[in-house]
């Protein structure tokens, strides 16, 4: 007994030892070689980014051109769209930034711009369910350079500077996301600033601001409707939808602010895009006989050229 008990102990030490061993060998061959992660596994991202950038120019000349016509006259438009997501657990980070900047030069008007803006978003989520977060949104939009207003062909009038107007807007309440690339925000309560800083517009009370005053403070309700989607597989659009109503001053007179995009695809870098702009609000009365009534503002821009997803 005590023979065949000294035999199981010897034999299992032999079975130890060469498992040890085994164990050694794989240990050295792992710390020998890299393993590479498959650049499409995107499982343990939090980020999520990315973009386009389109470059349109179109230019024309004429000479001793019966038919008549500008001699010469020259355009560029260009637009950059950027997006930053991050999501972790229940918390969601969505920040996207819109910047559109147009030139246009020709013989009888000179030079002046056809697009300036740029449109900041960043809103911070944390989730109810699948569909549903809890999330506060701060926006900010402006323009970069001067804009006038031409009575006449000699005549240019000051009607916007940088943040002149500027519309800030902070408020929280609920994200529903139904669907993929579909965004439905809602604020019951949503503070804006409509930022005047420009001396000659703030003194005439430009934008709805008190005459000398540079801003002024709402206090409102607050909707965004974002929509993104490939129609096919050429054909892509990006539609946002912004409206505001002031608890504080006629209310009933909803602000309205939506941009719509539509990029078709020709080559790699190639397309043909087509933007339509569409803002009402009644705090902007630069319109009718005495320049003193609000309009629905339309701005159409369709061109082709440079296209590249960033």
């Amino acid at each position: 007994m005590k023979k065949l008990f000294f035999f199981c102990l010897l034999l299992l030490s032999s079975n130890l030892k060469a498992q040890d061993n085994q164990a050694t060998i794989l240990k050295k061959e792992l710390e020998a070689k890299t393993i590479a992660k498959d650049p499409k596994d995107t499982a343990n991202k939090t980020w999520k980014k990315g973009g386009f950038f389109s470059l349109n120019l179109s230019q024309s000349s004429l000479s001793n051109w019966a038919a008549g016509g500008e001699d010469y006259a020259f355009s560029v438009n260009t637009a950059f769209s950027g997006f930053a997501f991050y999501k972790k657990g229940k918390h969601q980070w969505d920040n996207t930034i819109n910047i559109n900047l147009g030139y246009i030069n020709n013989t009888s008007l000179g030079a002046r711009k056809n697009d300036d803006r740029f449109d900041i978003v960043s809103k911070y989520g944390h989730e109810i369910n699948d569909k549903l977060n809890f999330s506060t949104l701060f926006n900010i939009r402006s323009q970069f350079f001067d804009g006038y207003n031409f009575p006449t062909a000699t005549t240019q009038v000051l009607n916007s500077a940088f943040m002149a107007p500027g519309y800030i807007l902070l408020g929280s309440g609920l994200d529903y996301k139904p669907v993929k690339n579909l965004s439905i925000f809602f604020s019951p309560l949503t503070a804006r600033w409509v930022i005047v800083n420009n001396d000659s517009l703030s003194k005439v009370g430009a934008y709805g601001v008190t005459p000398g005053s540079k801003s002024l403070f709402q206090l409102g309700a607050f909707a965004s409707i974002n929509y993104k989607a490939n129609i096919n597989k050429n054909v892509s659009y990006i539609g946002k939808l912004d409206l505001y109503s002031d608890y504080l001053m006629n209310p009933q007179n909803v602000a309205i602010n939506m941009n719509n995009l539509f990029a078709v695809k020709i080559s790699n870098v190639l397309s043909v895009t087509y933007s339509l702009d569409l803002i009402y609000d009644d705090n902007i009365r630069l319109f009718g006989p005495n320049k003193n009534a609000p309009r629905l503002q339309s701005k159409s821009i369709i061109g082709a050229g440079l296209l590249v997803k960033l």
